[in-house]
């Protein structure tokens, strides 16, 4: 995972601190959305040189890792 993580860079500076492709301005989670809507990775490629297939696997890790560890905390009201 620390491998395909580090084509992942949170900067404040860069699409209010979303997760984004190393270098891009590419967010994890428009690559999450461009694939949802049924493109394909050779698609994304096309209309994304900077892209390369490997980021694009960095971004579905780093979605899922996220995924994986993100809790829900449910706050029942005790009267």
């Amino acid at each position: 995972m620390s491998e395909l993580s580090a084509d992942i860079d949170i900067d404040p500076k860069i699409r209010f601190g979303k997760p984004c492709v190393k270098g891009t301005r590419i967010t994890v989670g428009d690559i999450l959305q461009w694939l949802a809507a049924g493109m394909t990775v050779s698609e994304i490629l096309a209309d994304y040189p900077e892209l390369r297939e490997s980021q694009i696997r960095a971004a579905l890790a780093f979605a899922a890792n996220r995924d994986a560890i993100t809790k829900v905390y449910i706050h029942e009201n005790v009267a």
